[in-house]
């Protein structure tokens, strides 16, 4: 994330710097005229003092003056796109926070999910651990009616077996215990 941050940033830097360079340039080269123009009007006013005759060169004056006025407009420009740059910049730099930010939660998040599927069998097992054990008690339930019916049917068929031999020939009525249905 970083790196990729840093090659949005660095041509933006790199612009910056390019420009700041270029202004530096145009300060240097501003203040050296203005030195050379303070030292031409301190000549001229010690050539004119008392001298009305000799008096500057409005050519060239005006020449100067345009100059200055041509440097002051580069640095302006300069300036201006100096501020432009540090406002992208700036937003970049926001932006290149917010996803760090984001990227954060998202991780977090991640980790949290991570945790809650490896947590899963386990809450699996439980439930289920909790929901079987009504289902076996009522098995236990069923199997021991079950063997109790089944004792009975032994013992009634064993009297049944009884009361045949002894009277063969008279019809007996069978009477079975009555069974509860089971409970769904």
């Amino acid at each position: 994330m970083n790196a990729t941050v840093n090659a949005i940033a660095n041509p933006s830097e790199n612009m910056t710097a390019n420009l700041q360079q270029e202004i530096n340039l145009l300060k240097v080269d501003l203040e050296q005229k203005d030195l050379l123009v303070q030292q031409l009007s301190e000549e001229l006013f010690r050539l004119v003092k008392g001298n009305t005759a000799f008096l500057p060169n409005a050519e060239v004056h005006e020449q100067h003056s345009e100059e200055m006025r041509c440097l002051a407009e580069k640095l302006a420009l300069v300036e201006n796109q100096l501020a432009l740059s540090q406002a992208l910049i700036q937003d970049r730099d926001r932006e290149a926070l917010e996803l760090r930010h984001t990227i954060q939660e998202m991780s977090d998040r991640n980790r949290m999910l991570e945790q809650v599927v490896q947590e899963l069998p386990n809450i699996y097992r439980a439930k289920f651990a909790e929901r079987i054990v009504p289902i076996k008690q009522k098995i236990e339930a069923l199997q021991k009616e079950n063997r109790q019916l089944h004792i009975e049917l032994q013992s009634l068929s064993f009297r049944l077996s009884g009361r045949t031999t002894r009277r063969p020939t008279t019809q007996q009525r069978l009477e079975l215990p009555r069974v509860m249905p089971a409970l769904g």
